[in-house]
């Protein structure tokens, strides 16, 4: 039988939790973060996914879900 192959980007850009949860990070956390509020930034950090999406995505990375 064949080995399923992980997508790679999409094993990069998320995270799977203990609770089987996916998520992934926001935008605009590289740079340029003096301008921007402690609030802002503490919000842009984790976003969880929609279901929708998460039956997508735990199919592009197998063996991380």
């Amino acid at each position: 039988m064949w080995k399923i192959k992980t997508n790679k980007s999409v094993a990069k850009r998320f995270k799977v939790t203990k609770s089987w949860k996916l998520r992934h990070s926001k935008t605009c956390r590289s740079h340029l973060l003096t301008k921007k509020g402690k609030s802002t930034k503490k919000h842009k950090f984790w976003k969880e996914l929609d279901k929708v999406e998460v039956k997508r995505m735990k199919s592009l990375i197998p063996y991380k879900s």
